[in-house]
């Protein structure tokens, strides 16, 4: 083409491509003054000639001096052809926008140099190529070359300033290309894209806010970054945005609610910060639009609020409290299985502070929406019954607030207490460590009695008699002890007078019938001093055990404590309360003499006056000198008179049929122990045999080894060693006739 009927002559086209930059500009200067004459003239075709020249001979040309000579040409072309450019930029920018991606980096540099001096010249009309110099500048900012990436924010620089002037820009179309780059991690591209976010959205006439979903999951993930300059720019962005939304009437909150929640869990102390941040504004924003997310929200507050970050804990506990103060119902898409199960798996939490305020959430959801949440109750339960077995107190019993809560229907208060002993029974520790917490406060929440008369029908039929007798004993020293029962005690108290009172007290022997010291204390609790006598004269030796002892001691300690006050009051009439005397001499009978409770007992008995005070001055009787078998016999009348007025109290209770039933509980008690016995001595009596006979048959090897020895012959004197002659004979070869050897 470098010829005669060239629009370019010869020598330009030397210069063009030469090796020195200067001679290339004047050669450029010179193509621009040809298209400026060219263009005066309209001579539009030798125009299209000396583009089509610049791009096949030179912008495509294997050398590189060629191809930058293009670049530098084609500019040229553009400045000469000023205003008229617009129309041949179609020829003019695609080569140049290929050159971004040269093998060389000077000819990148002059890329980015010919489309700078293009976007000066034709400012708007630039804007029909925008994606694609978009796409070549994101590349060039992470470019290699320092020159390369400077010559890049140049170019940068302009194109922003003229999108922002421009009307021709769609923001439709940028935004996938934006969304596609958001997740580069490279820090220079990081830069130019948050760059780009921030720029746009300073443009009032282009919503970026509306679109702010595509790209808001590539900016929270900047703001790990370990450029303290990226975290910093994406920060800001993030801020100005969500000032955005503060003062935007309408906001898609659902979308951005997803990406948060998913954030929430990062590993980046900030990145987690600032998404719960937003969070929380977005449950004050919008809180009703966020009704499909309440489930996903919660699972992200959570486990934040025993975040190690201060600040992330009182961000997430101020959501939280907000989240649950928002009156939604199931009509308006609100899912309660969905919350409920989110509370359920946080139970498992770690941290104390988050399986607490699980557990508010099912209690809060319990008293708003009991219906739905009972819906769901096989679901949770199971969990709610291993959250019994947690560490933390202040767990255990916001658990047995929610089980008190679904208690209140009696289909569920059965199915509590029925799972509630199956936990007892199948961890021993649980009872140990948290029974008498348990069983106090569901007496509290659900009422003491109720409560007591149900665990009681339970243990009757409890086939495990070691769990029942262990289980009775703890309940049994809960009712003494606790202050939660008193109510409780005091109506067993009146069991002699009060129908209620016998009630309990015959719904409650059943099972106290699987611990001798449970029916001792319930009838001494309920005044029954008679029957608590003759079941201590009706115990049996295998009764009277270690464990017996222990329960005996703690009976005894307290005896002396307030619960019993009435008790040792009624020691001042030992006329009146011959049979309590009687019970009180049988324990002592059991006690060993060493013991400190024998001790405390006895001292305690012998303060009891040898008089009553009950009939006045002239009916003292003194007995100081007369021993107590003959005090006994002494009051046999007065003891006619208390049977006869137990009859009459009593009516209703048939103390022969509970001391036959109390025998017959006892009786399966002593067979399971002498199979336990004898299962163990079988076991024993198998080993013993065993070694017995591997002892006799060491004992048959020893011999026949000692008789072999025997029959061996006598060594031979030449086998004997000469020193063996010289040594003196053995005590047993020094023998006379008739001697022993020995």
């Amino acid at each position: 083409m470098s010829d005669a009927f060239s629009p370019i002559p010869a020598a330009l086209h030397r210069n063009l491509s030469d090796k020195l930059y200067e001679k290339r500009k004047n050669a450029a200067l010179e193509i621009e003054g040809i298209v400026k004459n060219l263009t005066s003239a309209g001579d539009h075709d030798k125009i299209s000639k000396v583009i089509e020249v610049l791009i096949k001979e030179f912008a495509k040309s294997p050398q590189a001096n060629h191809r930058k000579g293009g670049l530098i040409g084609l500019a040229a072309v553009t400045v000469g052809l000023s205003s008229e450019a617009a129309q041949y930029l179609e020829q003019i920018v695609p080569p140049v926008i290929n050159s971004f991606s040269d093998q060389d980096s000077r000819v990148r540099y002059y890329a980015c140099e010919a489309l700078y001096n293009i976007a000066k010249v034709v400012r708007g009309e630039f804007i029909i190529f925008f994606n694609q110099i978009f796409d070549a500048l994101c590349k060039l900012s992470a470019d290699s070359d320092a020159n390369v990436q400077s010559a890049a924010h140049l170019l940068d620089r302009l194109v922003k300033d003229i999108v922002t002037e421009s009307d021709q820009f769609s923001i439709e179309e940028f935004i996938p290309l934006l969304k596609e780059r958001m997740n580069v991690l490279n820090p220079y591209v990081r830069q130019f894209l948050v760059g780009w976010i921030t720029v746009l959205d300073s443009v009032p006439d282009i919503d970026m806010l509306g679109f702010l979903p595509d790209f808001l999951d590539g900016l929270f993930n900047m703001l790990s970054d370990s450029s303290h300059e990226i975290r910093q720019q994406a920060d800001s962005a993030l801020s100005e945005f969500l000032q955005e939304i503060k003062n935007s009437p309408s906001v898609d909150y659902g979308r951005m609610a997803e990406i948060l929640v998913q954030r929430a869990a990062s590993p980046d102390e900030f990145t987690r910060l600032t998404a719960i941040t937003w969070i929380n504004e977005f449950v004050k924003l919008g809180g009703d639009q966020l009704v499909r997310y309440y489930a996903d929200i919660l699972g992200a507050i959570l486990p934040c609020i025993s975040d190690k970050e201060e600040k992330i804990r009182v961000v997430a506990r101020e959501t939280n409290e907000e989240l649950r103060t928002i009156h939604v119902e199931p009509s308006d898409g609100f899912d309660v299985g969905a919350i409920l199960s989110v509370a359920r798996r946080q139970l498992s939490s770690d941290f104390e502070a988050t399986r607490i305020e699980a557990l508010n959430w099912i209690s809060t959801l319990l008293n708003k929406h009991r219906t739905e949440v009972l819906c769901f109750l096989n679901d949770i339960f199971d969990t709610l019954l291993k959250a019994l077995s947690d560490s933390s107190d202040d767990v255990v019993l916001l658990v047995l607030e929610v089980h008190a809560g679904v208690a209140k229907d009696p289909q569920h208060f059965r199915q509590l207490i029925v799972f509630l002993v199956h936990n007892f029974r199948a961890d021993n520790s649980l009872l140990e460590r948290r029974g008498a917490l348990i069983v106090r406060r569901l007496c509290v929440l659900l009422d003491a009695e109720r409560v007591y008369r149900e665990l009681s029908t339970i243990l009757e039929g409890e086939d495990n008699l070691d769990f029942a007798s262990t289980m009775v004993q703890a309940l049994n020293l809960i009712l003494l002890t606790s202050p939660e029962l008193s109510k409780l005690r005091d109506l067993l108290k009146g069991s002699l007078v009060n129908r209620e009172g016998k009630e309990l007290l015959v719904a409650l022997y059943a099972s106290w019938c699987h611990s001798p010291m449970a029916i001792i204390s319930l009838c001494l609790l309920a005044q029954a001093y008679q029957h608590a006598s003759v079941v201590i004269q009706s115990l049996v030796e295998e009764d009277i055990n270690v464990k017996f002892l222990v329960q005996l001691d703690k009976l005894i300690r307290l005896l002396e404590t307030p619960i019993f006050t009435y008790l040792r009051l009624q020691l001042l009439e030992p006329g009146r309360y011959t049979w309590l005397l009687k019970t009180l001499y049988g324990l002592l009978m059991l006690l060993p003499q060493q013991s400190a409770a024998f001790k405390i007992l006895r001292t305690r008995l012998k303060t009891v006056p040898t008089y009553s005070f009950s009939g006045g001055d002239q009916q003292i009787s003194r007995a100081s000198s007369v021993p107590f078998s003959q005090y006994m016999h002494h009051h046999e009348d007065g003891d006619r008179k208390e049977d006869n007025n137990i009859n009459n109290s009593h009516q209703g209770i048939n103390f022969d049929a509970r001391l036959q039933q109390f025998e017959n509980v006892q009786n399966q008690h002593r067979g399971l122990a002498r199979t336990k016995v004898n299962y163990s001595y079988s076991s024993s009596s198998s080993s013993t045999s065993k070694e017995v006979r591997r002892s006799e048959e060491q004992q048959q090897q020893q011999q026949q080894q000692q008789q072999q020895q025997q029959q061996r012959p006598p060594p031979s004197s030449t086998s004997s060693s000469v020193g063996d002659n010289n040594r003196p004979p053995s005590r047993s070869s020094r023998k006379g006739p008739g001697q022993l050897q020995l």
